[in-house]
């Protein structure tokens, strides 16, 4: 089974930029749709951004315009952009796989925007 393990994040200002990694430990297939989510504390874990097997990007209306998902499958590796970062992106950003229906979730890693 494939494993995925988030990095890049720490502390950044606002206005700010990040990139985070999701590394696989296994092969990222072209079917394989890639997101991101996030969960601030005491709030639910919401998605953030997808790419699927064509290429084909989705946003959360807060990021658009300044996150910017990609993948490189020869790379076992996806990537979130994060430019003009505000204090409200702050949370545990979370790498998920899709697979033929079934979920996988990397361990996240923490992006905290302050001045």
């Amino acid at each position: 089974q494939v494993q995925l393990v988030e990095s890049g994040g720490g502390l950044v200002q606002p206005g700010g930029s990040l990139r985070l990694s999701c590394a696989a430990s296994g092969s990222i297939f072209s079917p394989d749709i890639m997101s991101w989510y996030r969960q601030a504390p005491g709030k639910q874990r919401e998605w953030v951004a997808l790419i699927n097997s064509a290429g084909t990007t989705n946003y959360q209306d807060s990021v658009k315009g300044r996150f910017t998902i990609s993948r490189d499958n020869a790379k076992n590796t996806v990537y979130l952009q994060m430019n003009s970062l505000k204090p409200e992106d702050t949370a545990v950003y979370y790498c998920n796989l899709l697979r033929r229906g079934r979920d996988i979730w990397g361990q996240g890693t923490q992006v905290t925007v302050s001045s």
